[in-house]
């Protein structure tokens, strides 16, 4: 690890590269003790299609964006602090290669880089930069992960009912306690998931109905302690059809304003590195 370029010029000009390329949108990345360890380019797969992303690996967080001009301009950013990390390495297949996880309790989502030795590198740091950060701070490693969504494309029909298909007049939804891409009859319901809003958000019918028996069985195993008289309820359950105003936008929004990126195949034909280590 590079722990001794932590008050170097070099570093802090690093940190001040990216906190410029993000510009007012960003948040102050520069804290005493911390490294900008790495950086580069992998496909992150988001709702609707893959599309490039930036990434920033530090000693403490891993930081993200979209990317408006390579090297001069990003946008969106993302701050994941690495004891909330966990890492997944995925199967090979032919159509997805060099592919793993990032899951933490709020936001789980696969990335891809250009080879495998980028893939490996990639996962080796991000694993010893977590590793010290828990060593640092004395938590435990994070057993609880948010679902990540499955892609768009990934399905014509609705995955609970299996009846409704989609089309231009009938929008896919995600459930975001199981990630399944659903139609509105089948996530009508609403439910309180601390981890990850402090709204409830729409869950698919067998997710509800699965949250709910878990809700009652906690309040039935504390009514003892709760005054006579006093009714129980189902907290965090909110019942009826869909407002029209959901969430499922946020990955488009995440990635509007990307710059005229080529395919993945065209992206990472050059045969160069798209991601380097500091050291």
């Amino acid at each position: 690890m590079v722990d001794y370029l932590a008050n170097t010029e070099i570093n802090s000009q690093r940190i001040a590269a990216v906190e410029s390329c993000f510009g007012a949108s960003g948040q102050p990345l520069a804290l005493p003790g911390r490294v900008l360890l790495g950086e580069g380019v992998l496909t992150k797969e988001c709702r609707k299609k893959a599309k490039p992303r930036i990434f920033f690996l530090f000693n403490d967080i891993l930081v993200y964006g979209s990317i408006v001009l390579n090297k001069r301009k990003y946008r969106s950013q993302h701050i994941i602090p690495l004891e909330e990390v966990t890492l997944e390495p995925l199967p090979e297949t032919l159509q997805a290669k060099n592919r793993w996880m990032i899951k933490t309790a709020k936001k789980s989502f696969v990335v891809s880089a250009a080879s495998a030795t980028e893939r490996q590198e990639w996962i080796s740091h991000i694993e010893e930069c977590v590793r010290r950060q828990l060593l640092a701070t004395g938590l435990q490693p994070s057993t609880e992960h948010a679902a990540p969504w499955i892609p768009d494309k990934a399905t014509d029909i609705c995955m609970r009912c299996t009846q409704t298909r989609f089309s231009a007049l009938t929008r896919r939804h995600h459930c975001r306690k199981c990630g399944f891409v659903v139609c509105a009859e089948c996530s009508r319901e609403r439910f309180l998931l601390p981890r990850l809003s402090p709204k409830p958000l729409r869950v698919c019918s067998l997710c509800f109905r699965e949250l709910a028996a878990q809700k009652r069985k906690e309040e039935e195993e504390e009514q003892g302690s709760r005054p006579p008289g006093q009714p129980a309820y189902l907290a965090g359950a909110v019942c009826g059809a869909s407002s029209g105003e959901d969430d499922d936008s946020d990955e488009d929004k995440e990635g509007s304003g990307d710059g005229d990126w080529p395919s993945r195949v065209e992206f990472y034909a050059s045969g160069v590195s798209w991601s380097s280590f500091h050291s």
